[in-house]
This record gives C-alpha cells, sequence and structure tokens, in this order.
C-alpha cells in the first residue's frame, strides 16, 4: 500500500493538484504519494459505494493508483480538474471489479455443475465399463496442472482443499482480488476443457 511518507520538503507546503500531476508526470514518486494522501479517502469512498466490500476496495484503491501512476500524461487541464479524472478512474475500475465478479461466479456455477453432475452423465454414455468417477476426477486433475501455476494453485485450494477465497489469500499471501481473479481465469479454461471433453463422448 502507498503509504504518506512526506518528509518537510516543497511537497508538503500544498502544491495544487494540477502541480502534483505535472509531477508524476515528471515520474516524482513523492508526488503521488501526496495526491494519495490527498484523496484516498474520497476515491475509496466512490469504490466503496460501488464493491460495497471493504477489502476489495482497498484493493481496487491500490490498482487506481498504480493506473494514474502509469496513465498520468494522458491527463489533460482542458478536460476537467485532477479530481474528476481521478473519480472516473476509480469508478470504471470498481465497475470492472464487479463485472470481473460476476463472470467468476457464473464460471464457477458453471464448473461445480460440470464437477457435481458431469460424471454420472459421462458414465450413462460411456460403453466402457471401466469408466468411473475417478477417471474424471484425473481429468481435472490433469487439466489443472496445464493451467499457469498461480491460477492451478488457487484452483486446487479451493476446490480440492475446501478454502475460501479470504483462506486463500492468507494462506498464499496473496491480494483477495488477485486471488478471485486467477480462480475466474483457471475456471474458465477448466470449463472449456469441459466441453471439449464433452464433446468426444
Amino acid at each position: 500500500m502507498i503509504a504518506p511518507a512526506l518528509d518537510s520538503g516543497s511537497l508538503s507546503f500544498g502544491p495544487s493538484d494540477e502541480s502534483l500531476m505535472q509531477s508524476i508526470v515528471d515520474r516524482k514518486d513523492r508526488a503521488i504519494a501526496a495526491l494519495y494522501d490527498r484523496h484516498a479517502k474520497t476515491l475509496k469512498k466512490i469504490i466503496y459505494q460501488v464493491l460495497q466490500d471493504d477489502a476489495e476496495a482497498d484493493d481496487v484503491l491500490q490498482e487506481s493508483i498504480l493506473q494514474i501512476w502509469k496513465e498520468a500524461g494522458s491527463y489533460s487541464a482542458a478536460l476537467g480538474k485532477p479530481l474528476g479524472w481521478l473519480v472516473t478512474i476509480a469508478r470504471r475500475r470498481a465497475i470492472d471489479r464487479v463485472r470481473r465478479r460476476s463472470a467468476y461466479a457464473r464460471a464457477k456455477d458453471r464448473f461445480e455443475l460440470y464437477v457435481e453432475t458431469e460424471p454420472r452423465s459421462w458414465l450413462r454414455s460411456c460403453t466402457d465399463e471401466d469408466t468411473s468417477a475417478a477417471d474424471i476426477r484425473h481429468f481435472l486433475e490433469t487439466e489443472i496442472e496445464r493451467l499457469p501455476e498461480y491460477q492451478a494453485e488457487a484452483v486446487k485450494l479451493s476446490f480440492f482443499s475446501g478454502l475460501s477465497h479470504r483462506e486463500i489469500a492468507a494462506k498464499t499471501g496473496t491480494p483477495l482480488g488477485t486471488v478471485k481473479t486467477r480462480l475466474e481465469l483457471g475456471l474458465r479454461k477448466l470449463s472449456t476443457s469441459v466441453r471439449a471433453q464433452r464433446s468426444k463422448i
């Protein structure tokens, strides 16, 4: 997290937002700290109004500050005050998080349905009497191993170890939002693999 770490230098005398934005463009990291000190509470309030989750609001606030640092050069005073630009970034990132959350929930529901119901339907449709639910689990485990390392880890901890998102975040030392994104991406890929496998049967 970006901490309020200003000393008695020039930035502590209260430069304008416009001046801070120019300093950020010039890659002065104390300027982004000053902007954070000044507007973090306002931005987090706006983000929280969208997400209704304190931990996720913190994540999105940090993402917003990083985006401001990276894209400061695209700000134009002709478009309005800097705070309006900051608010737009924060709100858009919060809305994007809600969309990803919804997409993840849909993917998770589909995957859980596959895990719970597909082994039985596959068994009914297969003529090989040796086919069993263990084969399905083996298939899923194989496909999970094909995922990028961190996505595979998140999926295993969620579905095979039964950990909640927050428990995964604590166990792996990963931000909650990152855990949810990794699960979302991993589950999408697994759902695609399952659909492909079904088409062969």
